[in-house]
Order: structure tokens, then C-alpha cells, then sequence
């Protein structure tokens, strides 16, 4: 009986000793934070929502997951370090663009003329409706002040703009000094005297090796560059992907490269050193395509009021083939009225020279070889002279008015209009490209200025059409004696055997005979 009583007294607690219990478990843990209580009273819950199937076996790994779901939301106190932008970049290179140099001469700077002002340019293209912007105007105004002054240019204009599919070019235009022309001619002909030497190397390695069968093609001949300063490579051209950043002198333009350039049509990538895949196949990178196309953009879309330039003063009556490129600005000009300017075409004229269809801008004899004089070599043998002789290719003129320019499809080469209708009397003569989409000249009075602004295409039409590739060329020539003709049977065989040995016995009967008659005679 009292035995009884004392089992019955130890399963019933106290309250004291139960209070005493959940004190314990409200205890929390030094390493955790968490205490026996919270803990089984939330797995008791996922327990009762998730009414898994063997609970006791799964106990210890639910006791686990509600452990892990509670640091799961918890954030740590410490930040993460900002992460700096592309932007930000950007503006801590430009900061060098607003520094202004310790020691300036006021007064040089402001008779210096060098660079012409953008941010005026800037405000007449607003005008016009067309250009990059205040903003970027005068950071690129910045860029050309830095740029000038690394390289001692003489002279230094904002071409345009031409946008790629991942960054843009900035260009900018420069006139070669005396020092820079005879740098980049010696640059070039050592890079020419050292291609030849590599292909004498070749020639003698192949020489020293078996011989092999040898092409007799004959590759047309190559028309020579135009020399430094002159046609197309009268000006020096330098990008740049953003005011701030390096600028990019580019290379020197060949014949081949702008003929193939006309024939292919591709979007710029923004990468100088990306490599140009085409049909035809270019000579060069992206580098030596942007070059080609800033060549021909500039000799279709550079243009000036008529009477702004005149011809240059030449020596002697002979018109020289290098200097037709000549002008000077004329000090008689007094502007034209805006309004004819916008009306009539005749106005304006072109100041760069065209590019023939040799890709240069003076054609040149490629029969004749350089350093031959071809009237000696006509005198001393006059028959070997080819009949055919090619005829020069003329190209219009220097200052030709836009007005001769040819239509596309039917449509008018270019447009023109007043900057503003509302307001005439301080308008502005615009003049827009519809062959070079991007190309805009302005002219007010005495002041004139042209820019690119585009992705650097021409206009072709409804679509681009690629050219096809020519047909593959004859493996050998054709003849009877490399026919291929049917074997004969063996009776044909026997047949013409003894039809030999018939002929030759009547020779032989032919030679006895007259071999009798002249014994008897």
C-alpha cells in the first residue's frame, strides 16, 4: 500500500519542480543562442504539419533541418564592398580632361588656332538638329585639346562619329607635319623591304626543298599606295572609343583595301584589332576597314560653299598629277545668302579629291614598271609596244558643284533645307547625304563645317547583295592528244596491226623500186 503511494508520488512532480524543469529548458545555449524549449516545441509543430512516416527513425535529421531554417534568413553585419561602375571608371579617366596644366601661357593659348571651337560647331549643329550633344561636344573638345597637344599637331578637326555593335569610334582629323611624313614613309618602306625579304626567304626554302608543280597564274598587278600626304592618305586619322581614353593612330590606306571595302557590307564591332571575315577577303583588321571607310566617306561628303576654297597657286603650266589636290582658302569669300545655299545644290561644291576606280585618287599606268622612263623604252623598241595601252581614268575635277553629282535609284544624292522656317532670318543652310546616311554639312556666312554621324555604310539600295564567287578555273587544257578515247577490241587491234605491216611493206616495195631506177640510170 505505501509502496503504491511512492510510485504514484514520483510520476506526479511538483509544481516547484516542473517550473524548476522549464526554466532548464528556457536555458540558452552559450554557442547557439537557442534553448531545449523553442527548439521541441518547433519540431513538434513540423512534426504535426508534415506527418512524416516513420517519425522516429527521421527524428534526429528534422531536428537538423529546423536547426539550419533558422540561419537561413539571418543576413551578416557585414557589407559587402561597392562594387565600382563602368561609368565611374569612365569618369575617373576623363577627370584628367579638367585638369588644367600648372604652367599655361594665356596668352598663347588664346592666339593659337589649331583646334577650331567645337563647342561653336556644337551649337550650330544643334541648329541643324544633328550632332552628339552639349555634354559630350565639349568633353570631346576637351579630348582634342589633349590630343593636340601629345602630338604637336598642326591642324585638328572632329571628323564625326561612327558607332559599332559594341562600342563607338570618335575620329578625329590631322594634317601630317613635314617630321610625320618622312617618319611614316620610312616606317612603310622598311615594312616593305621586309616583306620582300620573307618572300626571298620562301623563294630559297622552296628551292632547297623538292621541286613542286608550279602555277603558271600570274596575280594582276598590285597598284601601288598613294604616297604620304596625298589622295586618300592625305590626312592622318586618330580614334578613340570615349573622350578620355587612348587615341588610336590608324594606318595608311592601300588601293585594295578600299575596292574591296566598296564590295563588302559590314557593321563595325569596336574593336580595332578584330579581324575582317568577308567576300572578297580583306587585307587587314577592323583597323584598316574603318580607315578605308572614313577614305571614302570623306571623298563623297566633304563639301564647302562655293568660292570658300580656290585652286592652289602651281608652278609652271603643266598640271601636276599630285598637286590636284591643292586648294587654298580664298580671302575674297564673302558668304553666300542661306537661303540660296539651301535651295540650289550648285552652291556647294566638293573639296576632297574622288576616288577613282583604281581605289586611288590620281591614276596610275601599271604597265609601266617604277623606275622605268616609259618614253626611252618607247623609242628604243616601239614594236614590242602593246597595242592595247590603257586609257587614264579622269575623275571630276577638285571643287566640283554638287549639282553634277549622280542619282541612286532614281533618287537625289543629297538633301537641303533651313534649320528653321519660323525664324529665317537666323537660320542656318543644312545640307544632309542620301548616299552616306549620317553625313551633314552646315554653312552660315563665312562658317561651314561637316560631320559623320552613322554606322559608316553606304546606301545600296533594298538590300545588300553579296558578289558571287567566280567560276573555278580548268584544271588543264583541253586537246586530242589528252582526250580520253575507248579502248579498242581485239579485232580492231589485229586489224590495224596489219594494216601497218601492209603499208610498211608497200613502202618498202616503193624504196626497192626507186633504188633499181637509179642503178639503171
Amino acid at each position: 500500500m505505501d509502496a503504491n503511494v511512492g510510485n504514484r508520488d514520483s510520476r506526479h512532480q511538483s509544481p516547484l519542480q516542473a517550473a524548476s524543469l522549464k526554466a532548464f529548458m528556457l536555458k540558452n545555449s552559450s554557442r547557439s543562442s537557442l534553448n531545449l524549449y523553442d527548439h521541441l516545441t518547433r519540431l513538434l509543430i513540423k512534426v504535426m504539419d508534415e506527418h512524416p512516416d516513420d517519425v522516429v527513425d527521421v527524428f534526429e535529421e528534422m531536428s537538423h533541418d529546423v536547426k539550419q531554417g533558422l540561419f537561413e534568413g539571418v543576413q551578416s553585419s557585414l557589407q559587402d564592398l561597392p562594387q565600382t561602375s563602368a561609368a565611374e571608371l569612365l569618369a575617373e579617366q576623363q577627370r584628367s580632361l579638367f585638369s588644367q596644366p600648372e604652367e599655361v601661357d594665356q596668352e598663347d593659348e588664346m592666339v593659337e588656332t589649331t583646334l577650331p571651337n567645337v563647342n561653336e560647331i556644337g551649337f550650330y549643329l544643334e541648329q541643324a538638329g544633328v550632332g552628339l550633344g552639349r555634354e559630350e561636344m565639349q568633353r570631346i573638345f576637351l579630348a582634342l585639346k589633349h590630343l593636340v597637344e601629345l602630338q604637336a599637331l598642326q591642324r585638328c578637326r572632329l571628323w564625326g562619329k561612327i558607332l559599332g555593335t559594341e562600342s563607338n569610334y570618335i575620329v578625329a582629323e590631322a594634317e601630317y607635319a613635314e617630321g610625320d611624313m618622312e617618319h611614316e614613309q620610312s616606317a612603310e618602306e622598311a615594312l616593305e623591304e621586309e616583306e620582300e625579304r620573307e618572300a626571298e626567304i620562301q623563294e630559297s626554302e622552296a628551292k632547297e626543298m623538292d621541286p613542286l608543280p608550279r602555277s603558271v597564274y600570274k596575280p594582276p598587278p598590285m597598284v601601288p599606295k598613294e604616297a604620304i600626304g596625298t589622295g586618300a592618305n592625305k590626312f592622318v586619322y586618330y580614334v578613340c572609343k570615349e573622350p578620355g581614353l587612348p587615341w588610336v593612330k590608324l594606318p595608311s590606306v592601300s588601293p585594295a583595301q578600299i575596292n574591296v571595302a566598296r564590295q563588302i557590307c559590314k557593321f563595325f564591332t569596336g574593336r580595332l584589332d578584330t579581324p575582317v571575315v568577308s567576300y572578297p577577303p580583306f587585307s587587314g583588321n577592323e583597323a584598316n576597314y574603318l580607315r578605308a571607310q572614313i577614305a571614302r566617306i570623306s571623298a563623297g561628303t566633304q563639301v564647302s560653299p562655293q568660292g570658300f576654297y580656290q585652286a592652289g597657286e602651281e608652278e609652271g603650266d603643266e598640271e601636276d598629277e599630285a598637286s590636284r589636290d591643292s586648294y587654298e582658302v580664298n580671302p575674297d569669300f564673302e558668304g553666300i545668302p542661306v537661303g540660296e545655299m539651301a535651295e540650289s545644290l550648285s552652291s556647294w561644291v566638293h573639296h576632297v579629291q574622288h576616288i577613282l576606280q583604281q581605289g586611288r585618287c590620281t591614276w596610275v599606268n601599271l604597265a609601266v614598271k617604277p623606275g622605268e622612263d616609259s618614253t626611252e623604252e618607247a623609242e628604243a623598241d616601239e614594236k614590242e609596244e602593246e597595242p592595247d595601252e590603257p586609257e587614264p581614268e579622269v575623275g571630276p575635277p577638285l571643287l566640283t558643284p554638287l549639282s553634277q553629282d549622280a542619282d541612286i535609284l532614281n533618287s537625289p544624292p543629297w538633301s537641303s533645307k533651313l534649320s528653321s522656317t519660323l525664324t529665317s532670318q537666323h537660320a542656318i543652310a543644312v545640307l544632309r547625304s542620301n548616299l552616306w546616311p549620317g553625313a551633314y554639312a552646315y554653312a552660315c556666312g563665312k562658317k561651314f563645317e561637316n560631320i559623320y554621324v552613322g554606322w559608316g555604310l553606304k546606301y545600296v539600295g533594298e538590300g545588300y547583295s553579296p558578289p558571287v564567287p567566280p567560276l573555278p578555273q580548268a584544271e588543264y587544257s583541253s586537246g586530242p592528244e589528252i582526250t580520253e578515247a575507248l579502248d579498242p577490241s581485239l579485232e580492231d587491234e589485229q586489224a590495224m596491226k596489219e594494216a601497218l605491216e601492209e603499208q610498211q611493206a608497200a613502202q618498202e616495195e616503193m624504196e626497192e623500186e626507186e633504188e633499181e631506177e637509179e642503178e639503171d640510170d
